[in-house]
Parts: C-alpha cells; sequence; structure tokens
C-alpha cells in the first residue's frame, strides 16, 4: 500500500476540518440575521432617518474615533483593570405568575439591557438575551458574567417583546426563537429589524415595525420608538435598519427604556413629548473614549434621565458581559455616587429582583462586595 504523501495528508485534513466547519458557517449565517428587500426596503427609503442608503444620527456620530484602534486592542489586552466580578453575582429567582396590580409598576432587570417592565396589568420584555453568549457563533464571543435568573420558557405571558437595535447583545436569535415557540407576544422593533426575525420563523403578523416617533398600543399600553446616538449592524455592513429608544406609556404610568445611545439635547425634546416618566432604564455601561458618541457614560446617564423628566432611575447595560475596558464594578459605582451627590431617587437591583416603582429598595452596594 502506498503511503500518503504529506500534501495529500495535508489535503484529507483540511476536507474534513471544512466538513467540520460547514454547519457552523450556516449557523453564524442564519443567526446574522437577513438584509432588508422589498417592501420593506421602499419603507425604509421614506424615513426622515435614512439617507444616502443608510439610517443617520440626526447629529453626526463617530463609531469609533479615528486613530484609537490599535490603543483600544492594546488596553484590551493589556489592560489590569477587574472587568470581571470577584465571586459569583447574587441572582434572585423572579415571580413567574404573580398577579398584576391594574395600577402598578413593576421592573425586573435580568442582567444587561434585558428587563420586564409589568405595568398597568401588562408585562413587556426589553431586549431579552438569555443565552450563554452575546455573538454569532457558540462559542467565542462575550460569555455570561451571571446566569439567567430563570429560562426564558419560563417567562410570564407577555404582551410585547421591544428591542431597540439589532446588534448581538440586544437582539438574540436563540432568544427570539424560543419566545416565538413559547409566548404569541408581538415583537415591537426599528424599522428594517423585522427582517432578521423573519429569517428566525418569527410569523410576520407578529412583527411591528416602527420609525422615530410612531407607536403601536398593546393590552393599553402605548409603545412608542423615539429617538437614540447609536448605530446598527450584525455583520460587515451598518446602518440598515433602525436603532431606537422607548416611551412605554399607560393610561397612568411611564417608563422610558434608553437602549444604547450616546447623550445628546435630544432627550429633553423626548422629556417635553412623552414625560416625565415614573422609571427611566438607562444604559450606563461599556463606554469609552474610543467610542464616547455611542455609549453613555453614567454621569450623562443620569444627566439624561433628569432631561426626559425621569423620577425612579434603574441602571441597564452593566455587569452581565465585558464589552469595554472599564472595570466591572465601575458603572454602578459612579452612578450611585452621582445619584447621591445630586439627590436623584436610584435603584440598582441584583439580577432577577423585582422593583415596585413606588416602594424601591434602598442601595446597599451588593455589587462592591465583588468588585
Amino acid at each position: 500500500m502506498t503511503k500518503p504523501t504529506k500534501l495529500q495528508i495535508r489535503a484529507a485534513v483540511a476536507l474534513v476540518g471544512t466538513a467540520a466547519l460547514a454547519p457552523v458557517v450556516r449557523g453564524v449565517r442564519r443567526t446574522r440575521g437577513a438584509p432588508v428587500a422589498g417592501d420593506r426596503a421602499e419603507r425604509i427609503r421614506r424615513s426622515p432617518q435614512y439617507r444616502d442608503g443608510a439610517f443617520r444620527n440626526r447629529i453626526p456620530t463617530t463609531t469609533l474615533e479615528p486613530g484609537t484602534t490599535l490603543d483600544s486592542t492594546r488596553a484590551w489586552a493589556t489592560g489590569r483593570r477587574q472587568r470581571r466580578p470577584a465571586g459569583p453575582v447574587p441572582v434572585t429567582a423572579p415571580p413567574t405568575a404573580e398577579r398584576l396590580p391594574p395600577g402598578g409598576l413593576h421592573i425586573t432587570w435580568h442582567g444587561h439591557s434585558s428587563a420586564l417592565v409589568e405595568i398597568e396589568g401588562a408585562r413587556i420584555l426589553t431586549d431579552p438575551v438569555f443565552s450563554d453568549r452575546c455573538s454569532p457563533a457558540p462559542l467565542p464571543g462575550p460569555r455570561r458574567l451571571h446566569p439567567s435568573p430563570l429560562p426564558v420558557t419560563e417567562l410570564p405571558p407577555l404582551d410585547a417583546v421591544v428591542i431597540s437595535h439589532d446588534h448581538y447583545d440586544h437582539l438574540d436569535a436563540p432568544t427570539v426563537r424560543a419566545l416565538t415557540r413559547s409566548q404569541t407576544a408581538p415583537f415591537v422593533v426599528p424599522l428594517g429589524v423585522g427582517a432578521h426575525l423573519e429569517r428566525w420563523n418569527v410569523p410576520a403578523a407578529r412583527i411591528v415595525e416602527l420609525d422615530w416617533d410612531e407607536s403601536v398600543t398593546v393590552n393599553g399600553v402605548r409603545l412608542t420608538a423615539t429617538e437614540a446616538r447609536h448605530y446598527s449592524g450584525r455583520g460587515l455592513t451598518r446602518d440598515r435598519t433602525l436603532w431606537a429608544s422607548w416611551v412605554l406609556a399607560g393610561e397612568n404610568r411611564r417608563v422610558f427604556y434608553s437602549g444604547d445611545s450616546g447623550y445628546f439635547p435630544g432627550y429633553a425634546e423626548i422629556g417635553s413629548a412623552y414625560g416625565p416618566f415614573d422609571v427611566t432604564l438607562m444604559q450606563i455601561g461599556a463606554y469609552g473614549d474610543a467610542w464616547a458618541e455611542i455609549h453613555m457614560t453614567p454621569e450623562q446617564a443620569l444627566t439624561a434621565h433628569h432631561d426626559v423628566r425621569g423620577d425612579l432611575l434603574i441602571p441597564l447595560h452593566w455587569a452581565t458581559f465585558d464589552l469595554a475596558l472599564h472595570s466591572w464594578a465601575e458603572p454602578a459605582d459612579r452612578i450611585q455616587h452621582a445619584a447621591r451627590t445630586s439627590g436623584t431617587r436610584l435603584a440598582v437591583p441584583r439580577p432577577g429582583q423585582r422593583v415596585d416603582a413606588d416602594a424601591p429598595p434602598e442601595v446597599d452596594g451588593w455589587w462592591q462586595r465583588l468588585a
């Protein structure tokens, strides 16, 4: 029997490797979503936010400051800040079938930007990411720093799922598929995001796409897409789908959700048009000097909270995924200090802890024991 040459061995190994990678590549392509086309693309072209083939912020925005890529990469690889908790994050099992008071307002933070808003008898879930990683593939990418308070299949019946934009840490394909199977609620999303959902077999009847300042009402709660200063994209192309903040308005109670955003003067306009708000859910983490125009610092989040005329501030977008160069506990430390200095009402719940907006828990610094 003729002994195979080194070239033949390399070719055989490459063939086996290619065959093994093929399902992974297909999975990545499916998870990435779908491009906008057809009637959806025509509607997008009519949007005031869409110009020259892409969505635009009202204020010109840089996603990464020129000349900062090398410094950011070096800092990511060699930085000495503690970007992970020093021990297990305390997670609380939230109630799953508690009867809702008609006029009540409760918030349960499930980690990162996933929050269950129970408002005047309706349940609305923001940016659900219940997967172990926020990534197009099952192995690489940021991994959760604490477990989800409960499986996505154990969520109580929802009235709506609200999405702020299509980045992987806010729009998670496996979670969307699970919600499609286990719930009947519509997905209320910014323009263009419906293309991804259809790719993941969400029925068209359960997709509601809105431009800024457009609304839909579900179970008595009016959901309005409002302006944010950010960007979108799940691959090499950017800004083909819109990003948004959200107003959740019942008859008497109101919640503002920032989504991801840099600070901008439009918050005061949102407050004037839709406020005041009983609760604001504000992005406070994943900030950095190199991308200062697309993510707020905790102090900017506090300013935005006051701009929109908020009462109780509950911070989101921290503690769950390592997405920036700051230390793990820094966002909570900074928002606590800023709120205390300004006399702002603040609640910093543990993941899974249900907050009554009318009687929020005292800020006890639970994260500081893990810093």
